[in-house]
């Protein structure tokens, strides 16, 4: 409950705070193309319960299925202003809603498409998804720019599995066995240290 609370204070001040800066990004999106503004794409949360996450949209139309659910920085799918956006996480800012509805919280195991947690063995898969979902975690912090780390990769989905997957789901047990409110406010304090630092 106090994790609860927590999320809401705070996802709502933080709503308040990038309203302004919601409302650059909007214009800046409708400008770059006529197509809606937010991405809705399903997630897998707490307990395996499925949701849609809250996103600016960062790719041209049908981007699904023109690559997989892995984007890299120099991914063709990108739009202008979706490079900028993915390059300062800006993109994520929206999921302060989804942890205000309560589907989400600020700190977490980032959420997954059904195809990821899938892979999952059970006893990850019962571990990861005791919590709900968040807007980042330890793993988050190891891989910042994931999109870097994909860059120039000729199959980025591959590259993802077999570099970034493994450590993600390590990091992810490691948070869920270790959180507590203090582990979340060092997590939420050193996410902010690497938007605006590096």
């Amino acid at each position: 409950m106090i994790k609860r609370l927590f999320d809401i204070i705070f996802s709502l001040l933080g709503i308040i705070i990038t309203l302004p800066l919601l409302g650059v990004i909007v214009l800046l999106i409708k400008l770059d193309s006529k197509e809606p503004v937010f991405y809705r794409g399903a997630r897998v949360g707490k307990n395996g319960k499925e949701f849609r996450i809250f996103k600016f949209r960062t790719m041209v139309p049908k981007a699904e299925k023109l690559g997989g659910p892995s984007t890299a920085s120099d991914d063709p799918r990108l739009t202008k202003i979706g490079k900028f956006l993915k390059k300062y996480q800006l993109d994520e800012l929206p999921q302060l809603f989804n942890v205000l509805k309560g589907e989400m919280s600020l700190v977490g195991p980032r959420p997954e498409v059904k195809m990821y947690v899938d892979m999952m063995s059970m006893g990850e898969r019962s571990v990861i998804l005791s919590l709900k979902p968040g807007m980042t975690d330890i793993a988050s912090l190891w891989n910042f720019h994931e999109g870097e780390a994909l860059r120039g990769s000729s199959d980025p989905e591959k590259t993802y599995m077999e570099k970034i997957r493994p450590k993600k789901i390590e990091l992810q047990l490691k948070y869920v066995k270790e959180s507590s409110l203090l582990v979340d406010l060092k997590i939420i304090f050193k996410t902010i240290l690497k938007i605006f630092y590096g």
